[in-house]
């Protein structure tokens, strides 16, 4: 089997959870995979893939030049060629799925009331803004709407377009910044930090609310 990505020396904890997140176990299963695909993933930063490059060199591994493919399922477009079931096309053992699980129930159950406040209020911003249901991708992203994406390599699957999730250390808003250029509306929400494809948000009194309202319509939009 070869060495896994949790015997990976050097690696942040988040990086290898959010490796494992993405259905990846062992240094063989990044082979040939899209290094700014692996880059994008949230915890993945260039440090990081750096060392998690040499150890993959080391056993002969290596990741390629390479990008995700991305179609908005839910605006009337037929997922990419090959795609659907019974094609033969590989598609990604992704965890981040829809569960099922009521998102309000799922906020409401959060150890942390700040947050559940806090969660509840981005709930109906982002209903009220997109006009689609939330829904919870995983065990812990409130997700609207729906994307498919494949990468260069033929692995694929779906995502929420935009979201949120009221983390304990932070709230992080995804999908703000995937479509089209939100520079300047992303600079207009006030104090956050940012990740690669995520939106940091310490506490939501930190940000304009209206600001983040702009920036959600936009990316929907695009």
């Amino acid at each position: 089997m070869g060495m896994t990505i949790a015997q990976t020396p050097g690696l942040s904890r988040p990086m290898r959870d959010a490796l494992a997140l993405a259905g990846f176990t062992t240094l063989a299963d990044l082979d040939g995979q899209p290094r700014t695909a692996i880059l994008g993933l949230h915890g993945v930063g260039k440090v990081g893939l750096t060392r998690l490059e040499g150890a993959m060199a080391a056993e002969g591994f290596s990741l390629e030049a390479g990008h995700a493919v991305w179609s908005a399922t839910d605006r009337g477009e037929q997922p990419l060629a090959g795609s659907g079931p019974g094609t033969g096309a590989r598609r990604a053992e992704v965890r981040t799925t829809p569960t099922g699980e009521s998102p309000r129930e799922w906020i409401e159950s959060l150890p942390w009331p700040r947050r559940v406040e806090q969660g509840l209020v981005l709930l109906d911003l982002f209903e009220d803004v997109t006009g689609a249901p939330a829904r919870m991708w995983g065990p812990s992203m409130v997700g609207f709407g729906e994307a498919h994406y494949q990468y260069a390599t033929g692995r694929e699957g779906d995502t929420a377009r935009v979201g949120f999730s009221p983390r304990e250390g932070a709230i992080t808003l995804y999908g703000l910044q995937s479509y089209g250029s939100n520079e300047q509306l992303v600079d207009a929400l006030g104090k956050t930090r940012l990740g690669k494809g995520c939106i940091y948000v310490n506490q939501l009194e930190d940000i304009d609310t209206a600001a983040l309202r702009r920036l959600v319509a936009s990316a929907w939009a695009s």
